[in-house]
């Protein structure tokens, strides 16, 4: 809830004209708590999930043919009703009765720990929500990391994590299909940077969104070449994740959430890297002949 009782306080008390972003802002969010605003995390969930997969679920459905060269593991096609079971379920067993429940006590817990988050005027520069999220995504990607590893030990698998790998070929609805106890426990390191950088509500519905939109293009199972993430520096993307869920439970690979840089330094991308290798010599070989 804003402080400013008009447009013309607020602009009287920043000294300057208000921008067209910060009239919209103000007009949506003068007369709303706070609490109301933070719980636009669940709309943005909702929306992001429900929406980013489509475009890969059309394909699967519908131009699988003339696209299944960019499908990762093109042997395995998915139905509708495999698709709209993974959906539904999501949504039923892991958005309604995990996230939301989550997000809603959330706020009272931050506040309690003095951390808030920003509904007032002016509104972050585009420079300091770039370097806000930026950080966000680095931390999220090291947290990420090591709990990834934790779930592949033998107890951390089986009793939790297996959930996650009921899809080995990914699809983007597959995302955040896992155990309550994952989603809880992963939600950590997607909000630790916040915690630790507390930044504007509107920064904060962008982090959200964009930290599900990438989960989803990672588990979307296809490796489009006009993707835009292809020009982020140590970017994972679909094709890095997809390998994890080929090889399963087993697997001791590429854990990291986004970058590939943790997965460098630490060792565990050396199966990636020769299974990488040897698939380009069988593509030369083919070639050759």
């Amino acid at each position: 809830m804003l402080q400013y009782g008009s447009l013309e306080a607020a602009e009287l008390a920043l000294g300057r004209n208000l921008t067209l972003p910060e009239k919209l802002w103000y007009s949506y969010s003068a007369e709303k708590s706070d609490y109301y605003l933070y719980n636009h995390n669940c709309l943005f969930l909702f929306l992001v999930f429900s929406l980013v997969p489509l475009p890969c679920v059309l394909v699967e459905l519908f131009w699988f043919n003339n696209m299944n060269k960019f499908k990762l593991q093109p042997r395995i096609r998915r139905s509708f009703s495999e698709l709209f079971k993974c959906y539904k379920d999501v949504i039923l067993n892991k958005f309604i009765l995990v996230a939301v429940p989550l997000i809603a006590v959330s706020f009272p817990a931050l506040k309690w720990v003095r951390i808030r988050y920003p509904t007032s005027l002016p509104l972050p520069s585009k420079w300091e929500v770039i370097s806000q999220l930026v950080v966000y995504f680095l931390i999220e990607d090291y947290g990420h990391y090591w709990i990834h590893r934790l779930l592949h030990t033998k107890w951390g698998f089986e009793n939790i994590h297996y959930m996650h790998h009921e899809y080995e070929a990914p699809i983007g609805f597959a995302a955040p299909y896992a155990h309550w106890a994952e989603i809880l426990i992963l939600g950590i390191p997607t909000y630790l940077g916040p915690a630790i950088v507390p930044c504007h509500m509107v920064t904060l519905w962008l982090w959200t969104a964009l930290r599900q939109a990438e989960a989803i293009e990672t588990h979307s199972g296809f490796d489009f070449p006009w993707s835009p993430t292809k020009f982020i520096p140590f970017y994972g993307g679909a094709e890095y994740h997809d390998y994890h869920h080929f090889v399963g439970g087993q697997s001791q690979s590429n854990f990291a959430s986004v970058f590939t840089y943790c997965d460098y330094i630490y060792g565990t991308d050396k199966g990636y890297r020769h299974h990488k290798r040897v698939v380009q010599k069988l593509k030369d070989k083919k070639h050759r002949e």
